[in-house]
Formats: structure tokens, C-alpha cells, sequence
């Protein structure tokens, strides 16, 4: 089989079927997909407001719940954008059907954009709808709707980037569930989901500023309240660069066929 970096695409290539079997393929179990997310942040919400609601200020004037809402949008696309390509990865490899999908003469290029552009609409539909039912608990305007867009898409990107290349790289379940365990999750939880950077002392404020995820909800959160621990214009500099260096680390893969044609 020849690489996929000399794969020819030809004029009405199946390239939108390969996205849209992406999409459906979260689609059609919207339940698990969807739905299930929406209800582990509200639970975080729930729990996480009515303990902490009177007794932490973050910043002046916005109750903790409002503070909390873009936090818990961001962490959970995140996560949603990670696992759409991942799990459809692995799954293909272990059932037998990613032959199927490296028949075809996809580019490389195309196989990053249809995995990519599926897990950014996951990704963006769980934060949508989060945002949604939180709107029943307490009101939360957007200030800037351009850095709300640009911080949820470049942040699905570069989870569904790092998915993809965790599909690639995984070969069972339990070294994608390790990849999600140890890097994914202390990741997200450990970039002021439930606090500002600032409430922790002088060392760890040093750390958080070396985790990208902190950018993404930091930069995600000033849309809300143009108030933020960092410049967004720092933020949004670090993820952008993020999201070019894993992009083209992630084509390289394909290109190479990594993990593809053995």
C-alpha cells in the first residue's frame, strides 16, 4: 500500500462521506455522546456552587456559578473533541474496518481534515448545549462573541488533534484510556476549571502557566466577562501556535502512514 502522503484525490472524492460517517457516528449514540457530558458538568455545577457559591470570589462582582459555567463548557469540549477521533480510531483498528478507510485515495490532508472537523462539531455542540441548560441556573451573556468562537474552535482543534494522534498511536484500549488518564484529564482539571490562577500560591501559579489548557479557559472565559487572569492576546498567541505545531505533527503521522499500513 503506498503512503498516504502520495495518495491522489480525485474531483468528487468521498472526503464528505468520511466526514459525515464521523459525524454520524457521535451522532447516532447522542445519548452517550451528548447528553451524557451535558449532565457530568451540570452535576459539577450543581455540587460545586452550592459548596463553594458563599465562600470563594474570584472576580469582583460575578458569583462563582457564573465563573464556574465557561470553565466547565471548555473542560468538557475538550474532552468531547479528544475522544471523537481517538475512539474512532481505536475502534476501527481493533474491529477491522480501517481498511476501509485507507482504500479510498484520501490524502493525508483530507483524513486530518474530516477526523478534525467532526470532533470540533462534538466538541462545540457538548459546550452549546452545557451553556444552554446553565442558563437556567443564572444569566451569562456574551461579551466578546469573536473570542468566545475563535478560543471553542481553535480549543476543540487542538483536542481533536491530540486525539487523532492518540488514535494513531494507541493500538488497545487501555493505552488510549492511559493517554486520557495521565495527560488529558490532569490537563484539564489542573488549568483553573473551578478557580483563578491567582487564588493558588506563587510556585503553582508558575506551573499553571505552562499548561496550554489554562490559555484555552482563560482566553474561553474572557468572552464571558472580559475580565481574564492573563492577556487574551497572550492566550490567544499560545494556542494558536499550539494548534499549528500539533497540526503539523499529526499530518506528518498520516503522511508517514504511522501506525497505518502495519
Amino acid at each position: 500500500m503506498r503512503p498516504l502522503s502520495q495518495a491522489r484525490p480525485v474531483l468528487g472524492s468521498g472526503f464528505p462521506t468520511l466526514l459525515h460517517k464521523e459525524l454520524m457516528r457521535f451522532w447516532k449514540v447522542g445519548l452517550q455522546t451528548i447528553a451524557a457530558p451535558v449532565v457530568t458538568a451540570l452535576l459539577y455545577l450543581l455540587i460545586f456552587s452550592h459548596v463553594l457559591e458563599d465562600s470563594v470570589q474570584v472576580y469582583d462582582a460575578i458569583p462563582y456559578t457564573a465563573f464556574l459555567i465557561p470553565g466547565l463548557m471548555m473542560m468538557s469540549m475538550l474532552q468531547n473533541s479528544f475522544a471523537n477521533p481517538s475512539s474512532s480510531l481505536i475502534q476501527s483498528r481493533i474491529t477491522g474496518n480501517l481498511i476501509f478507510v485507507l482504500l479510498p485515495p484520501f490524502s493525508h490532508r483530507q483524513i486530518f481534515a474530516a477526523y478534525l472537523m467532526a470532533s470540533v462539531v462534538r466538541g462545540l455542540a457538548v459546550g452549546a448545549c452545557i451553556w444552554v441548560v446553565a442558563l437556567f441556573f443564572v444569566a451569562l451573556p456574551v461579551q466578546a462573541p469573536l473570542w468566545m468562537l475563535v478560543f471553542a474552535v481553535l480549543s476543540c482543534w487542538i483536542l481533536g488533534t491530540l486525539g487523532l494522534v492518540a488514535g494513531l498511536w494507541s493500538e488497545k484500549f487501555d493505552q488510549l484510556a492511559a493517554f486520557q488518564n495521565f495527560l488529558i484529564v490532569p490537563a484539564t482539571f489542573l488549568s483553573g476549571v473551578f478557580y483563578s490562577i491567582y487564588s493558588l500560591p506563587p510556585f503553582w501559579q508558575t506551573v499553571s502557566r505552562f499548561n496550554p489548557v489554562f490559555y484555552m479557559i482563560d482566553g474561553f472565559r474572557y468572552s464571558f466577562f472580559a475580565v481574564s487572569d492573563v492577556s487574551p492576546w497572550r492566550g490567544l498567541a499560545i494556542v494558536l501556535a499550539v494548534a499549528v505545531l500539533l497540526s503539523l505533527f499529526a499530518l506528518r503521522l498520516l503522511a508517514r502512514g504511522y501506525k497505518l499500513r502495519s
